[in-house]
């Protein structure tokens, strides 16, 4: 007959796992609009990310990203078209796979973080575009130039995050721009003029 030896370390490490099961209980986010809490949201910038694509002498789509971004939404789930988004992200926060790349992106003869340190996104209107979608126009200014973007957007979901205890609502974003019309024209057309952004963009309801 075999017999098993629980450790004290095995039990405090069950313990734990016992205890803290009911704290991470939640219930499934809704990606219904219609039981989504209105009200003033702030981003969640260590769960919000921005990535780019451009491609790469036309050899492969090389992708990169901005981290630290900030901005504020007014929801307005039963009159989406009421409601607004505004959202800064600090240009020196670029990243890549590549350090040397990285710092030639910050430098003026990129995106010039020195000069144009955030880039902003302003919106000016909201047209739903199905039951969880909408297309989201609004001023994009980028290296010292704005634009009119419109911008793609679908509800991923919301609901209580069972870890900060906050009410989260969460998007799924998607656009283009050219970058030679924002003033970034270094080597187009070698390395692609179009620009295309996805957003994972998630806000907490303020109290």
């Amino acid at each position: 007959m075999t017999r098993t030896v629980l450790t004290i370390p095995f039990l405090g490490l069950a313990l734990g796992l016992a205890l803290s099961g009911p704290a991470l209980a939640q219930t499934p986010p809704t990606r219904d609009p219609a039981q989504v809490q209105p009200g003033a949201y702030a981003v969640d910038p260590g769960h919000t990310q921005v990535g780019f694509t451009v491609s790469h002498m036309g050899f492969s789509n090389y992708s990169g990203g901005f981290s630290g971004v900030s901005g504020s939404l007014d929801l307005k789930p039963e009159n989406p078209g009421a409601s607004s988004l505004k959202v800064s992200i600090p240009v020196a926060s670029v990243s890549t796979t590549s350090a040397k790349l990285t710092d030639e992106l910050k430098s003026a003869q990129w995106l010039d973080a020195g000069k144009f340190p955030e880039m902003t996104f302003v919106s000016t209107k909201v047209t739903p575009d199905g039951k969880d979608k909408a297309k989201v126009a609004g001023d994009l200014t980028l290296h010292g130039v704005t634009k009119p973007v419109t911008l793609e957007v679908t509800l991923v979901g919301a609901g209580v995050n069972p870890l900060s205890k906050k009410y989260t609502v969460g998007f799924e974003v998607k656009g283009a721009i050219k970058r030679s019309e924002f003033g970034v024209k270094t080597y187009v057309p070698l390395i692609g003029d179009d620009l295309h952004l996805t957003i994972a963009g998630a806000f907490e309801r303020k109290d």
